[in-house]
C-alpha cells in the first residue's frame, strides 16, 4: 500500500488539473454523506409511512432491516467514485474494485442478516400457529448459513480458492463427528424439541432431572427457570430422552384430598354431609363439572375419612388456590351447621380396674 500512495505522490506532482480532481473527489465524497444524510432523516421515514399503509408486516421488516446497510453502501459508491477520480495507477483500482464488489456483498449479506431476525417470523407464527421455538431454531440457522456464505462468496472475490477448504472440511467431517459426538446428539435433541413440540417457551414441565418454566430453546440446550428463581441448564440429548409432564397443557386442575371426622358422627349426619358437600361442588361456578367425588372411603385409625375428588375450571395456580380456600371454606360451613367435628389423630390408653383392684389388695396384705 506504501508503494501505491508513492506513485500516487508522484502522479499528482506531475500533473496540471490535480487540485481539480481533489476537489470533484472531495465533492462527491461529501455528496455521499449528504446523501446518506437524507436518507436517515426523511427518505426512510418517508418509505416507512408508506410501508403502513399496506396489509402485510415484510414490506416493513425488509425496509428496516437493509436501513443500516443500505447507508454503508452510500458511503462505500461515494467513496469508491471519488476515488475513481484521483490519479492511481491500474493496479490500484483493481484493488478497489475488489473491495467494492466485497463491500456490495457486505451490504446484501447484512440486510439478509437482519431480516432472519425480524419479527415478522413472530407474525408469521402467530398467524398460521407456527411454533415460536421452531421460528427462533431457523433464525439461527439461517443466521450461521449467511455468515458462512458471505466468507465463501468475498474469499473467492480474493481469489482465494475455497475448494480445497470445503474438500478439507469432508475429510475431517469423521473426525470432527467423533469429537463432537455429544454436541451432535444435543443437536438433534434440540431438532427433535423442536419438532415434536412436547413443551414450548412459557410451558411449566416436570422433569426427572428438574421441574419450572421453559426460558428458551437453543442448540444446545434448554434452560429452565425453577420456582426457586434458580436457572437450570439441560442438555437437549437429556432432556429429549426423559418423560415429560406439561403442565401448562392442563384443561382442567385437580382437586383430591380426604376429609376426616370423628368415630362420633352418626351415620345419618355422615350421609347428609356428604350429600351437602356434593352439592356445593356441583352449583360451584368455579368446579368443573364432569368429574366430582364425595364418598364415605374408609375407617382410619382415627377418624372417617371421606373422599374429596374435583377438578378446577381454570389451571392457573394463583386462581387454582383461590378456589380450593373457597371450597375448603363452604366445607366448614357445611361441618358447622350439622354439627360434625373434624377429626385429629389421636389415642385411647384404657386402664383395667382388676390391675387396680390387685394392688390394692397387695398393699393391704403387707400392711396388715
Amino acid at each position: 500500500m506504501s508503494e501505491y500512495l508513492e506513485l500516487f505522490w508522484h502522479s499528482v506532482r506531475a500533473q496540471d488539473n490535480i487540485w481539480w480532481q481533489l476537489g470533484t473527489s472531495l465533492a462527491i465524497f461529501l455528496f455521499a454523506l449528504l446523501l446518506r444524510g437524507l436518507f436517515a432523516r426523511f427518505i426512510f421515514n418517508m418509505i416507512i409511512a408508506l410501508t403502513h399503509k399496506t396489509r402485510t408486516e415484510l414490506d416493513r421488516a425488509l425496509i428496516t432491516a437493509f436501513e443500516g446497510p443500505l447507508k454503508f453502501l452510500i458511503v462505500v459508491i461515494g467513496l469508491y467514485a471519488a476515488l475513481h477520480c484521483l490519479p492511481f495507477y491500474p493496479a490500484f483500482f483493481s484493488i478497489l474494485n475488489g473491495l467494492f464488489r466485497s463491500g456490495v456483498v457486505v451490504f446484501f449479506a447484512w440486510g439478509l442478516f437482519n431480516l432472519a431476525g425480524s419479527d415478522v417470523y413472530s407474525g408469521l407464527s402467530e398467524k398460521y400457529s407456527f411454533d415460536r421455538s421452531i421460528a427462533e431454531f431457523l433464525t439461527k440457522v439461517l443466521r450461521a448459513v449467511i455468515i458462512a456464505l458471505t466468507a465463501i462468496v468475498i474469499a473467492q472475490e480474493w481469489d482465494y480458492d475455497v475448494n480445497g477448504f470445503l474438500a478439507g472440511l469432508g475429510l475431517g467431517g469423521l473426525a470432527f463427528a467423533l469429537a463432537a459426538k455429544d454436541a451432535l446428539a444435543n443437536l438433534f435433541g434440540g431438532l427433535v424439541i423442536i419438532m415434536d413440540k412436547p413443551f414450548e417457551t412459557g410451558d411449566w414441565i416436570l422433569t426427572p432431572s428438574v421441574e419450572g418454566t421453559v426460558e428458551e430453546i437453543s442448540f444446545r440446550s434448554t434452560r429452565v427457570r425453577t420456582f426457586a428463581n434458580a436457572q437450570v441448564t439441560v442438555p437437549n440429548s437429556v432432556i429429549a430422552n426423559q418423560a415429560v409432564t406439561n403442565w401448562t397443557r392442563m384443561k382442567k386442575r385437580r382437586v383430591s384430598f380426604h376429609l376426616g371426622v370423628t368415630y362420633k358422627t352418626g351415620r345419618s349426619k355422615l350421609q347428609h354431609c356428604i350429600a351437602r358437600i356434593k352439592t356445593m361442588l356441583e352449583k360451584h361456578p368455579d368446579v368443573h363439572p364432569d368429574m366430582i367425588f364425595v364418598r364415605f372411603n374408609e375407617f382410619s385409625d382415627s377418624s372417617l375419612d371421606v373422599f374429596i375428588y374435583f377438578f378446577t375450571r381454570t389451571t392457573k395456580w394463583v386462581e387454582y388456590l383461590r378456589i380450593k380456600e373457597d371450597v375448603n371454606y363452604k366445607i366448614m360451613d357445611i361441618l358447622e351447621a350439622e354439627g360434625v367435628a373434624i377429626a385429629f389423630p389421636s389415642r385411647s390408653i384404657y386402664l383395667e380396674n382388676k390391675l387396680r383392684l390387685e394392688q390394692s389388695s397387695d398393699q393391704e396384705q403387707q400392711e396388715a
